[in-house]
């Protein structure tokens, strides 16, 4: 059995802050993706939704959400939660549920309607939460995080403050040209240096914000999608959502420690490096078959760490790759050709679902004035607390 299944409809709602409710959102992201894929909602066999934290029960339950907001027409439903990492998780569920042959056709569904300012921790006192500590006890908000982490690329492999302004500079330029980024105006590496220092070193447009949005996929078994006269889609090709490797040596959210490695060796790469790694053995493709990526930008100084982790560049590499054009427009692998998250902000269990639609748009040749020329293998790489990996591999 192949362990591909077709891409054969993509669709989102424009990010931003729109003062309505997720649901509808979603709604208009699904009927988008149906439409490109020109399948009927009724034939849909499965949906998958990505959950949101802030809609109450029906965020939780998002799958049977969705489905009743389309119109119940029995079709299996499940509902994801992942954090960050949501949509990932939801696109691994509807592949595996076609290749176990449960389903032809899975519509997956990701919205979020998000808070202004940076996420909060969930009410009540959890002091066996980590996520709660991390907030109550150290103070460390999401943007707290991303300054440390930033700090630390400073310390260790020397980057500056120019050249995390250079990576906003890139994204807002890709996001001047998408129509559904919540941000298209041009910046300038001076005007990400004069905007305010939110958690230093890091300045205001260095950090994405959090937002309303949407974005839904139509999967379906290869037979299906040549059956539906569709010979030659966008495929995934593979669905990484691994765990860390004891010990981790690298802080990531929401830990605020890291493992010991006094008694055993340290790991065989950091916990991100591990989940593209597992995404392109699963592939059997390389960093070198690349043609474009989309990574979680939630700070500038983090697109830098993917570009590493991803295989891009060497280790400490980051910003060079940058500077030297590969990861732009026209360069040798482009890098969030959508405006990524500098663009668009967070729409949590909507991004990683976003991140595949742009990358089947590329393959395509779909793409419009953001379109990267021959684009043949696209790659995702994003994360959710707790250890939740997320890379998906798509190709043509």
């Amino acid at each position: 059995m192949s362990g591909e299944v077709a891409v054969l409809g993509a669709g989102m709602h424009p990010w931003g802050k729109w003062g309505r409710g997720f649901v509808e959102y979603g709604v208009v992201a699904a009927r988008e993706a149906l439409a490109d894929a020109g399948v009927d909602w009724r034939d849909v066999g499965s949906i998958v939704g990505a959950d949101t934290v802030r809609g109450g029960y029906p965020g939780f339950v998002a799958g049977a959400t969705f489905a009743r907001a389309l119109g119940w027409q029995g079709a299996r439903v499940a509902s994801v939660y992942a954090a960050c990492a949501s949509g990932a998780q939801a696109i691994a569920a509807a592949r595996a549920q076609i290749l176990a042959g449960l389903a032809d056709v899975v519509l997956v569904v990701g919205a979020d309607a998000a808070p202004k300012g940076f996420f909060r921790p969930a009410g009540g006192d959890r002091p066996d939460d980590p996520d709660w500590l991390r907030f109550r006890v150290l103070g460390a908000t999401n943007p707290a995080y991303f300054g440390l982490y930033a700090r630390r690329r400073m310390a260790v492999h020397g980057d500056t403050l120019e050249d995390f302004a250079q990576v906003k500079v890139k994204n807002a330029a890709a996001g001047v040209l998408n129509t559904n980024a919540r941000y298209r105006k041009a910046v300038t590496a001076e005007e990400v240096a004069a905007s305010a220092v939110v958690a230093d070193p890091l300045r205001l447009l260095d950090i994405c914000a959090t937002s309303d949005g949407a974005a839904a996929l139509v999967l379906s078994s290869m037979e299906f999608a040549r059956r539906h006269g569709a010979p030659d889609p966008v495929r995934i090709r593979a669905v990484s959502t691994v765990t860390p490797t004891y010990p981790t040596t690298v802080l990531d959210l929401p830990d605020i420690a890291t493992d010991s490695a006094s008694a055993v060796a340290p790991a065989d790469g950091t916990f991100r490096a591990s989940i593209a790694r597992a995404a392109y053995e699963e592939a059997g493709i390389g960093p070198e078959d690349v043609s474009l990526a989309e990574v979680y930008d939630l700070s500038t100084a983090l697109e830098l760490q993917w570009y590493e982790d991803l295989g891009l560049c060497a280790e400490g590499e980051g910003a060079k790759l940058l500077h030297d054009g590969a990861t732009s427009a026209g360069g040798r692998v482009p890098v969030n050709t959508s405006g990524g998250l500098a663009s668009f902000g967070e729409a949590v269990p909507a991004q990683a679902i976003a991140q595949v639609c742009e990358i089947t748009w590329q393959l395509r040749g779909a793409a419009g004035a953001r379109q990267v020329a021959g684009a043949r293998v696209g790659v995702t790489a994003n994360q959710g607390l707790f250890g939740h990996g997320s890379s998906v591999v798509a190709v043509h």
